[in-house]
């Protein structure tokens, strides 16, 4: 990638990268990358012509071979290299996000060393990509257990975190020995290309990591329904994961999906109210409440419901939205315009439908997509509000009489992405464990994503995981071999 080192505000020419080679918009198609803190044009971003997919297939296609005898130490060593060139470039790539994305400045470059965490974990669980040994039916028998690299895959990477989500699918993938064509949002190319430029700085082979742009159905249809393609990754809605994975049906294909939530929050009588305030407030606005795993659907026991909702609606009228590059800003602005419609038809349904405006609730004035931190109370279950994840900087608060009807409310979703409940109580914390329906719970925390640990969702926030030891063996095929 090209960048101008005069300017450290410089935004880096979006280029496509495949089998090895850097490639500028030429003659193909392009569309522009915005700045939606001042909806200014930062780029012009080349899409993929049909043959520079199938050119990426078949550099994929080849060095699979290769990278799959790779050794995992040396698959291990680049990984860790490309985790200390991110580290080294934090400051420039985290700059390039928030240009691109919009959120803090403290948050995007959070979320680049995030992703050189995620690499290095990758690099050193891929070394113990462990079979195993099955005691036979007799002396002579051996069996073993082998876990081997799946093949080429496709992953496909959303704008609201440019840098973490591409690493889980970068770094499970190169881990495991697979090859893969990655597609990061058009939104925010610069931030994913980042990533892939550590990885060719760190001595990747040519062809092991491609990246392609364009209209996303056009890209995800080519690749998907190419027999090269083995597996995919996707992350984004569920209405769009669920064609994906119509399509990719049609051959079988493999699929991790990590897809919409509505993450409910259960406040119990005997949490702290002004601590869990504190925290779920810093949870709900970060990257101006664009995150699958946000709480949203707040439930609060009535004996402190009163007190919870005060403590956050104060807490929240202290945020000060603004540029993300101001050091003052603590929310940015939504990702596009098509999150500002959505904010404004979701609440004034709502209202319509008997809801309490306590703060917030409209688009701030000025250019750029920014909204309003906003908290609604008494929100009817039918409003789509609670029936529909909202993905901006809204919070809806509601009483409930005992932790059971904040259990039925919470699991009435066909989602089951993540969930938060804070108590201090060690049987209603079993109780939540046992009876939420969720991939992930937080129990007076919202920490539930780290490397080590399993990313992803139950019903219809998914199929399998991230990170983890399960996200390494998502891109395995595990082969029996009985031995006499």
């Amino acid at each position: 990638m090209q960048q101008d080192a005069a300017s450290t505000l410089a935004y880096p020419q979006p280029q496509l990268f495949i089998d090895g080679q850097w490639l500028d918009t030429g003659s193909r198609k392009t569309e522009p990358v915005l700045n939606p803190a001042t909806e200014a044009p930062l780029a012009q971003l080349p899409h993929a012509t049909a043959q520079d997919l199938d050119n990426a297939l078949q550099a994929a296609a080849q060095a699979f071979p290769l990278w799959r005898a790779t050794a995992p130490a040396e698959r291990s060593r680049i990984l860790r290299k490309a985790a200390d060139l991110l580290r080294e470039r934090v400051d420039d790539v985290a700059r390039t996000m928030t240009l691109e994305q919009g959120k803090p400045l403290r948050e995007a470059r959070l979320e680049v060393l995030a992703s050189a965490d995620t690499f290095d974990w990758y690099a050193e669980e891929g070394r113990r990509n462990y079979g195993r040994i099955v005691p036979g039916r007799s002396l002579q028998q051996r069996i073993s257990v082998l876990h081997e690299p799946v093949g080429v895959c496709a992953a496909f990477a959303p704008w609201n975190f440019p840098s973490i989500t591409p690493a889980r699918k970068i770094a499970g993938a190169l881990a495991a020995g697979c090859t893969l064509i990655l597609k990061p949002a058009e939104e925010t190319p610069a931030t994913a290309l980042a990533l892939v430029k550590s990885l060719d700085d760190a001595g990747l082979p040519k062809g092991v990591l491609n990246a392609v742009f364009g209209v996303p159905s056009e890209v995800s249809s080519h690749l998907l329904d190419s027999p090269i393609v083995a597996k995919f990754s996707f992350t984004g809605s569920t209405a769009v994961g669920k064609l994906l994975a119509a399509q990719a049906a049609r051959t079988l294909k493999r699929a991790t999906l990590e897809l919409g939530g509505h993450a409910p929050v259960i406040v119990c009588e005997d949490a702290d109210v002004h601590k869990a305030a504190e925290i779920l407030v810093a949870g709900k606005y970060r990257n101006a409440g664009q995150i699958c795993i946000a709480p949203t659907r707040f439930y609060v026991h009535a004996a402190c419901y009163e007190a919870f909702l005060d403590a956050f609606v104060q807490q929240v009228q202290q945020l000060r939205p603004g540029s993300g590059l101001d050091e003052q800003s603590t929310m940015g602005p939504l990702a596009n315009p098509r999150r500002l419609v959505a904010m404004e038809q979701l609440i004034a349904e709502a209202l319509q439908r008997g809801a309490k405006l306590h703060t917030g609730g409209q688009r701030m004035q000025g250019p750029g997509y920014f909204w309003q931190p906003t908290v609604l109370s008494e929100v009817s279950e039918e409003a789509r509000l609670m029936n529909e994840e909202p993905f901006g900087p809204l919070a809806l608060i509601n009483r409930v009489a005992s932790v059971d009807e904040a259990i039925l409310r919470a699991n009435r979703l066909p989602f089951g992405l993540a969930a938060y409940a804070f108590t201090q109580n060690s049987a209603t914390r079993n109780q939540l464990a046992r009876q939420l329906q969720t991939g992930m719970l937080g129990i007076n925390t919202l920490s539930i994503s780290m490397p080590e640990a399993p990313f992803g969702g139950v019903k219809e926030s998914g199929w399998g995981s991230e990170c983890g030891i399960e996200g390494l063996q998502a891109y395995c095929d595990v082969k029996l071999v009985s031995e006499d």
